[in-house]
């Protein structure tokens, strides 16, 4: 099944470091983030997992959770968190999922149909389990990265994008390249400028009349 932007994110169970799980009653009504990797005990993956447990605050203040995935089991994800914290310099406060029968990794469509869940997989074999899902409270998927074995992901950019996307679903405008918080935003063509000058009585600019810069909603 190929997952696409606007898709219901596909629901599960499955263990977890914090004890069983199915994947819509635990987004509940917020955000989340699914991230996957290859496989435990692999350097990349080790430095990803202990920036987004740094991030964790700064997702849980945009009421989004975090969930990491592994194809490997629970046990050994257990026997990887204290690595993880102490090169990394921050502990593990959200659960990681167990796929070492690659359930989770073939729904999200992650890896090939055909693979088999085995014990001894290699990180190669699953080169593929590199994705990033944020879903929103709809459960629709609102993004998806993935990234190569060998690049470590800008967790950065992931909260960057989440920023823009609730600024979107609350004022019905969008960013422009490189945005960052408080820049100036834009008015989407889906908003007339008769309903514009009712939501920005101070104006915008607007270089050319498809492109609408306005000050960042919720801005003193």
């Amino acid at each position: 099944m190929s997952l696409r932007i606007g898709d219901i994110a596909p629901d599960f169970t499955a263990p977890t470091t914090e004890g069983p799980i199915r994947f819509h009653d635990w987004i509940g009504d917020g955000w989340a983030i699914l991230f996957s990797h290859p496989k435990d005990f692999t350097p990349v993956c080790t430095t990803e997992l202990g920036a987004m447990a740094g991030l964790q605050p700064e997702f849980e203040r945009r009421n989004c959770r975090i969930i990491g995935l592994s194809v490997d089991p629970v046990e050994d994800h257990a026997r990887w968190v204290p690595d993880i914290e102490e090169t990394q310099g921050h502990q593990v406060g959200y659960p990681l999922i167990g796929d070492e029968e690659l359930r989770v990794a073939k729904l999200y469509d992650m890896i090939h149909p055909d693979a088999l869940g085995r014990k001894g997989r290699t990180a190669a074999e699953n080169m593929t389990v590199r994705s990033v899902f944020v879903i929103g409270p709809d459960k629709r998927i609102k993004l998806i990265l993935t990234y190569p074995m060998t690049t470590g992901r800008n967790f950065d950019e992931v909260l960057r994008a989440l920023d823009s996307m609730q600024l979107t679903a609350a004022h019905q405008v969008a960013t422009p390249v490189n945005w960052k918080d408080g820049d100036d935003v834009i008015i989407v063509p889906a908003v007339s400028d008769d309903e514009a000058r009712k939501k920005y009585p101070d104006g915008w600019e607007a270089p050319r009349p498809y492109l609408r810069l306005v000050r960042q909603p919720g801005r003193d």
